[in-house]
């Protein structure tokens, strides 16, 4: 049993995983299962398309794939305020069950239909994606200002177990048994379904009904509230510009290592910059299972500006060292840096991301704030094509800058009492 502490509960006190909300349960326990799914199967349709169709083929699925996450975000932001967000899921993951079933059935002949294969593949996408701000809102709904953090802990590392069990899971079985491997996202699907019908409770939810007759006029009314929000928009901008450093360590950092790092061996084992990459990775994941709670009980004597500000300039020079760094155990050292960092920010910083959503506006917020994850990764490819004409010095400059402008203004938004312009 899940053990944390509340930090509204007195000295000593714990709060057992049972007795949480029960839609909280719900959501926690469902997106573990569905994250394992996906991430078993996700990361290697970049491989299933090229050895298919193609590298063009491939690479122009995934920027379509790219697009529709970000418009299905968009409606689902939407949905999530205006429906019952247990009618939003069950619509998401009944939907995307069935398109999961439908590439599962592609894989049945000797030749695979590839072309409806991708069209099940991009419904499934937008399926998918759509019930995202109706789940982020249940934490929420769930939780009070001062139990979020503990909440956003444990969530970090269920996030980060159902990554390491679902790329472990696609590992094994997608080169051999690919078809069982779709068959279990189809199942696990199915079941988030029924599991959202029968276990998720309404509680009372308020819904705001269309502004405007024009559905198009209305989903811009529902956003342009956040946009307009000139404290948020600064936020999600500090946040995009901060979280791309995690991002370059799967585009610049792997990049660099395979061309640059000297392969060494311990005990008659070989590394090389492609399992250089690995270990980092190996090792983000593993302390994050290991210490996350130590961590939380640690930033819960702190306050939360002194946490989260803290933890932002740690995680911001162990990455942008990282960028340059080319021995074994000075990367081992940086990698470490940068996780504490992230263990000491990251749940303070959607705690008070949260603190900050309107309560009748949650979905369309919790929708744009999404736009962080999206813009992170456009700058860590643009930093691919920047570190071919940079050293990886300068790049390590870069973005340490990056990432201070992104303090920057996540202090002002959080921190800075008088309206921010943007213009």
């Amino acid at each position: 049993m899940i053990l944390f502490t509340s930090s509204i509960a007195k000295e000593g006190d714990y709060m057992t995983f049972t007795q949480l909300p029960q839609n909280l349960r719900v959501r926690l326990i469902s997106s573990f299962f569905n994250r394992i799914a996906l991430h078993a199967v996700l990361p290697f349709m970049a491989l299933f398309f090229t050895h298919e169709k193609g590298k063009i083929y491939a690479g122009t699925i995934l920027m379509i794939s790219v697009g529709i996450s970000i418009l299905a975000n968009i409606f689902g932001g939407y949905a999530a305020d205006r429906w019952l967000r247990k009618h939003v899921l069950i619509m998401s993951a009944g939907s995307a069950a069935f398109m999961v079933t439908g590439m599962t059935f592609c894989l049945i002949p000797l030749h695979t239909p590839i072309t409806l294969f991708t069209v099940f593949y991009l419904f499934f996408v937008f399926s998918s994606d759509f019930g995202m701000p109706a789940m982020e809102a249940i934490v929420l709904d769930s939780t009070t200002p001062e139990n979020r953090k503990n909440i956003y802990a444990l969530e970090y590392w269920l996030v980060n177990m159902s990554f390491s069990i679902g790329s472990i899971l696609g590992g094994i079985l997608y080169l051999k048994h690919q078809f069982a491997l779709f068959i279990l996202l189809a199942l696990i699907n199915w079941s988030l379904a029924f599991c959202y019908i029968f276990l998720l409770k309404d509680d009372g939810q308020k819904t705001k009904g269309p502004v405007h007759k024009n559905m198009f006029k209305d989903l811009w009314n529902s956003y342009k509230i956040a946009i307009q929000d000139s404290r948020f928009v600064v936020l999600i901008i500090g946040a995009m510009c901060v979280s791309s450093a995690e991002s370059m360590l799967s585009s610049y950092i792997s990049v660099r290592l395979s061309d640059t790092f000297e392969p060494i061996t311990i005990l008659g084992f070989t590394i090389e910059g492609v399992r250089m990459f690995s270990i980092l990775s190996l090792e983000n994941t593993l302390l994050v299972v290991c210490t996350t709670f130590l961590v939380s009980k640690m930033t819960n004597r702190m306050n939360y500006k002194t946490a989260l500000i803290g933890g932002l300039f740690i995680y911001g020079i162990g990455y942008s060292l990282m960028m340059s760094g080319n021995e074994f155990y000075y990367l081992l050292i940086l990698g470490a840096i940068a996780t504490l960092g992230e263990l000491m920010y990251s749940p303070v910083y959607y705690t008070e991301q949260a603190n900050r959503i309107p309560e009748d506006r949650r979905g369309a917020y919790l929708a744009f704030s999404s736009f962080s994850y999206n813009g992170s990764t456009l700058i860590s490819h643009g930093a691919l094509i920047i570190g071919t004409f940079l050293v990886p010095w300068h790049m390590s400059l870069l973005l340490s800058a990056i990432i201070f402008i992104g303090i920057s203004c996540i202090y002002l938004a959080l921190y800075c009492h008088k309206k921010i312009p943007l213009s």
